[in-house]
């Protein structure tokens, strides 16, 4: 768990021997590590109905997550947009990737992620403190993506440290395991929609009800899937999975779920 919250927030958690084991227990328990910055979003959320703009308490919770993680996946997200963009040959799209500049595609990248996300949790927050509580539970699911993307038959990317300890380390079984897991946390934030005035009373409410938990259930599989189908081009391309690409699978999967939720609520 240290090595979970080490990896994938900014709080501090001592010095951590890393082996296979660890490095495949810290990426299962990315979900629960994650919980310190996912009640700060909820907080800001729960602003909403005390008069802060939606919009605006979704940008301060886009704020949190980046400080929060130290900005590492919206790097990661940058370098990898950069390098599937660099269109020669793999090592010009590695050397592209060590840069410490962002290139065109990568802004592009990160301000059409940023904005979407933004207005999806805008969407959310609108709800009130059901919707506070549907992008909480879409932060901490979104943390499955790096067990996903680290299963067992990828290999690191050449020159990547946290490549070589994390990729290739979990079960196929365990990320699929973890991603059901996230799911039933998904279906649970959204069944406060049945317990809305008149929740069941009508054909109407009832559709919504059931559209609201089907998508929930969808949801998790779905940014899993974009996650890894993110991770094979990028293998393919750079000869293996580095850092940048499991943080920008941790983007892509917020993406997807703060989308899909929109449409379930």
């Amino acid at each position: 768990m240290r090595l979970a919250v080490g990896t994938f927030t900014r709080s501090p958690s001592g010095r951590v021997t890393i082996t296979p084991d660890t490095a495949r227990t810290a990426l299962l328990f990315a979900p629960f590590a994650v919980l310190p910055l996912a009640l700060p979003v909820v907080l800001v959320g729960l602003t909403v109905p005390l008069g802060v703009p939606a919009l605006v308490a979704a940008g301060l919770a886009v704020g949190v997550l980046a400080y929060g993680s130290r900005g590492m996946h919206l790097d990661g997200l940058a370098d990898t947009v950069d390098g599937l963009g660099a269109g020669w040959d793999r090592d010009r799209a590695l050397e592209v990737m060590r840069r410490g500049d962002v290139g065109p595609m990568g802004a592009i990248a990160l301000v059409v992620l940023l904005l979407v996300q933004a207005a999806a949790m805008a969407a959310l927050f609108g709800a009130g403190w059901r919707g506070a509580l549907v992008v909480g539970a879409a932060v901490i699911a979104s943390r499955v993506a790096p067990a996903a993307v680290c299963t067992r038959g990828q290999r690191a990317s050449q020159g990547s440290s946290l490549g070589a300890a994390f990729v290739g380390t979990v079960p196929v079984v365990g990320a699929l395991l973890a991603t059901l897991a996230v799911s039933a946390l998904l279906v649970a934030s959204v069944l406060p929609v049945a317990l809305q005035p008149g929740g069941l009373d009508s054909s109407t409410s009832l559709w919504v009800t059931v559209r609201a938990l089907l998508i929930g259930a969808l949801a998790a599989p779905a940014a899993v899937w974009a996650a890894i189908s993110l991770r094979d081009r990028a293998a393919r391309t750079f000869g293996g999975v580095g850092g940048d690409v499991i943080g920008a699978g941790v983007e892509v999967a917020l993406t997807v779920l703060l989308v899909l939720l929109t449409v379930a609520w």
